[in-house]
């Protein structure tokens, strides 16, 4: 399916309307260049997508698909994961495949698991040059959805100890792109044997995961 703005709200509504009950989806995990480990998820998608099945109605595979960001295969998603501790590199052609993906209402979320960030904000300068990053701030609708988060996205991992921090790509006004810096929110999305995180802040994590879900899909 090729996706278009119409289409994409469309597939949102009916999604979180229990329309599409016979009919699976599957998030979608970006596979990127450049050396960073893409692939670092353990099950954090598959319990995501169990999670929102289970508090939004939602119908999602529980497995998840894995795209390369270049291909046409990121159309056929319109939810949209990456993550990594590392370098990412975005040729030309796969940043304007993401740009177009993008502008045709498709969403990103993006998790920095650490390690990411100076890079990440390099790639998506060349997927948008003339946009830039802004902070999402506290009442922005993300945060309320479901649930609540009145001081924003969780805190999982501590590392450096610094405060978690969400930022945007908007166009025309829709949050497209959302990138969480200094939270490391999918390793609470992990089963508690991967990282051994105490059950309410998992509990968190994915109530969070599920808010950026049922936003990503009702905008």
């Amino acid at each position: 399916m090729n996706l278009s703005k119409s289409f994409f709200a469309l597939l949102g509504a009916l999604l979180l309307s229990g329309a599409l009950q016979a009919q699976t989806m599957k998030i979608a995990l970006v596979k990127y260049s450049g050396g960073g480990d893409w692939y670092s998820v353990v099950d954090a998608l598959q319990n995501l997508a169990r999670y929102c099945n289970s508090q939004l109605g939602t119908n999602f595979d529980d497995d998840y698909a894995t795209v390369d960001v270049g291909s046409a295969e990121i159309f056929n998603h319109p939810f949209l994961f990456m993550t990594g501790h590392g370098n990412v590199v975005f040729s030309d052609a796969e940043a304007e495949n993401l740009r177009t993906y993008l502008e045709g209402g498709g969403f990103l979320f993006i998790d920095d698991d650490y390690g990411m960030d100076p890079y990440i904000r390099v790639a998506l300068k060349k997927v948008f040059p003339d946009k830039q990053l802004i902070e999402l701030p506290y009442q922005h609708p993300v945060y309320h959805q479901k649930f609540d988060f009145n001081d924003g996205i969780p805190k999982v991992h501590q590392h450096e100890g610094k405060g978690p921090r969400t930022y945007g790509i908007f166009i025309e006004g829709r949050l497209a792109c959302l990138y969480a810096a200094e939270s490391n929110i999918s390793d609470g999305w992990e089963s508690y044997d991967v990282h051994k995180d105490p059950e309410p802040l998992r509990q968190q994590a994915l109530r969070m995961g599920a808010n950026i879900v049922q936003f990503a899909f009702s905008q």
